[in-house]
């Protein structure tokens, strides 16, 4: 679409894409149109053009019209679906794919202010300024502000390059911040809602920016809310973290940034914590097989994977997925998976654990897409 490339340039915009590409699971149908964004502003202006036309699916390519007949069959509406992905971590996609337009945000600007807000450094396109002085109270927090686009593996080098403490959990947990928020990723005891101050989002219901405040911290930063379509109802909530879960799940809606409340620390002690971490995963979890991390939740009074492994349901293979030998929590593509096997071995993992420990289990994973 033209439009679109103009605005992001030729090589951003794909179409027909598959989504194997852009998943760890290495599975998934089509995308009718895929995108990479690196930057709120043109974000903003892709959806706004999406906002303000109408769309056709004809032969299987999106077109702009100036009317839309409903009787057409290969028609499917006025307006183009939108799919926002991340790292694609924690994505399944269904092997028919992705109807519509598939943003992949990959922002990852961020900043770095104490407890005055002293800007201690800032990253735009790719400049770095000093890092922080060691002199530092290391009782002081610190305020790191995010683009949700940055991976975890990117954002704990930087904390760790400015002795700041708190991220260690997270920095082996696969994706971006944003799908971290989203999820409310956690490990070892410790979740995002631990440290995050307040997200600023976009609500794609009315198109505007709000700020989501995790009331657990009593700093919160002046914010400048603005609306990118001139709607002056700016609404601040809560961030409702619950166990792997937040607010952005129920809701239509693109992460842009997050604000971190972290600790100076000892920068040799951060990067032992982050070793030892990183051990502890190699040694306990299928990492050389393409999977979606931990596939199911962890039960309220239950811990999903031993009741997984106590259903002897470890190796157990559908087509080319299988209950991973090393950790029963998770589901791997052993090479040839489709999305349907992944599928089909989640419901039945969650059948035979319900028949043995009467025990209802959760996919954590996201599932999207056309069967």
């Amino acid at each position: 679409m033209k439009e679109l490339e103009y605005i992001l340039g030729a090589s951003n915009v794909k179409y027909n894409e598959p989504m194997s590409k852009h998943t760890s699971f290495k599975v998934g149908g089509n995308a009718d149109i895929f995108i990479t964004v690196d930057s709120q502003e043109k974000l903003l202006k892709v959806l706004e053009f999406v906002k303000n036309n109408k769309f056709a699916r004809i032969n299987q390519t999106w077109q702009k019209v100036d009317t839309y007949n409903k009787n057409k069959e290969d028609e499917s509406g006025q307006s183009m679906p939108i799919t926002i992905v991340g790292n694609g971590t924690n994505l399944l996609v269904k092997d028919g794919g992705i109807r519509g337009l598939v943003i992949k945000y990959i922002a990852n600007d961020y900043s770095i202010v104490d407890s005055k807000n002293t800007n201690i450094e800032e990253k735009k396109s790719q400049t770095r300024n000093s890092s922080l002085n060691q002199d530092k109270n290391e009782d002081e927090s610190y305020y790191v502000t995010v683009s949700s686009g940055m991976t975890n593996a990117l954002l704990a080098k930087i904390l760790l390059d400015n002795s700041l403490s708190g991220f260690e959990f997270a920095g082996g947990i696969p994706g971006t911040i944003g799908g971290a928020i989203y999820m409310n990723a956690g490990a070892y005891g410790l979740e995002m809602k631990d440290i995050v101050v307040s997200t600023k989002y976009l609500d794609l219901g009315n198109y505007t920016t709000k700020m989501a405040i995790n009331n657990e911290n009593a700093y919160e930063f002046a914010t400048e809310n603005k609306n990118i379509y001139e709607i002056k109802t700016i609404a601040n909530n809560e961030h409702k973290f619950e166990y792997r879960k937040s607010i952005f799940q129920n809701i239509n809606t693109v992460i842009l940034e997050t604000t971190l409340k972290l600790q100076k620390g000892n920068k040799e002690e951060i990067k032992a914590k982050m070793q030892e971490y990183a051990e502890k995963r190699k040694a306990t979890q299928p990492l050389d097989k393409p999977s979606a991390g931990s596939t199911f939740k962890r039960g309220t009074d239950f811990i999903t994977a031993k009741l997984i492994d106590e259903s002897d349901l470890k190796g157990y293979s559908i087509g080319g997925a299988q209950v991973s030998e090393k950790h029963a929590g998770f589901i791997i593509n052993t090479g040839n998976a489709t999305a349907k096997d992944i599928i089909n071995l989640i419901n039945y993992v969650k059948e035979k654990v319900y028949e043995k420990f009467g025990k209802t289990i959760e996919e954590e994973v996201r599932i999207i897409g056309k069967d």
